[in-house]
């Protein structure tokens, strides 16, 4: 069992839905007093109030430095420190390469990669004064093992962390604070089921557990990586995916 977490003080930005909100309700249910950031803040209030347990609402967007400094003072004000942030936050348009507009390639990167970074930095005062800073960035199979058509800027943003983390990890560590990733593979959100049916069948075909995992699957391995008992591993990667980069192809699941 986890040393308890009730008590601390943590941030989940795109936490209004989907994996955020999953992530949200693991801490929450864990006693943990969770700030819910989201651009908007009538989807954060929903959440917060949904989740329960003391959660509030926080409309922040993450590639704006102001704003996320703004969201880091909101959460020492209202719990009294931080002690972890859950770099969640992230879009995925599906866009091939030749219909992409380079806009819609900066609008990617700006919030799910710069979005990470000035999270990090707004937080990094307050985390600095936790016995227990931790911080946990939400990746992807996506970009580092894998690719799919249309995600060719999801997947560069989703590299880009896992480079930025294993940098940034080193800095943070002088401060006893931790830094890791979480990277899932086919989660059960409103943009998967977005995708379709067929889709969400001929993915759950493909993995070696046979189905499409849940949104808590990717708190609980948050939890753990926030938690006391995980106090030595930083710059590292966990991925939540049910093996489904493990087969070369569908013949090794029959």
């Amino acid at each position: 069992m986890l040393t308890s977490i009730s008590g601390r003080s943590v941030i989940v930005t795109g936490g209004s839905k989907g994996i955020g909100k999953g992530i949200a309700r693991v801490f929450a249910n864990q006693g943990a007093k969770v700030l819910v950031v989201g651009r908007t803040l009538s989807d954060a209030e929903s959440c917060a109030k949904e989740i329960g347990n003391g959660a509030s609402a926080f409309s922040a967007d993450v590639s704006d430095w102001k704003q996320s400094q703004a969201m880091a003072a909101a959460a020492v004000e209202r719990h009294g420190g931080l002690d972890i942030l859950c770099a969640n936050a992230g879009i995925f348009p599906q866009t091939t390469i030749e219909k992409m507009e380079p806009a819609e390639w900066d609008l990617v990167m700006n919030t799910n990669l710069k979005g990470n970074f000035l999270s990090v930095k707004a937080c990094l005062p307050a985390l600095k004064k936790s016995d227990q800073g931790r911080v946990v960035l939400t990746s992807s199979i996506t970009g580092p093992v894998t690719g799919f058509p249309g995600w060719s800027h999801y997947g560069a943003s989703k590299s880009g962390q896992l480079g930025f983390l294993r940098t940034a990890c080193i800095e943070l560590a002088k401060y006893n604070i931790t830094m890791n990733a979480v990277m899932p593979g086919n989660i059960g959100t409103e943009g998967l089921d977005e995708l379709g049916a067929d889709y969400i069948a001929t993915m759950a075909a493909s993995i070696p557990l046979k189905k499409i995992g849940v949104v808590e699957d990717i708190g609980n391995a948050a939890l753990f990586l926030a938690s006391k008992e995980a106090n030595y591993i930083t710059g590292q990667t966990i991925i939540v995916d049910g093996g489904q980069i493990l087969p070369e192809s569908l013949e090794a699941l029959e």
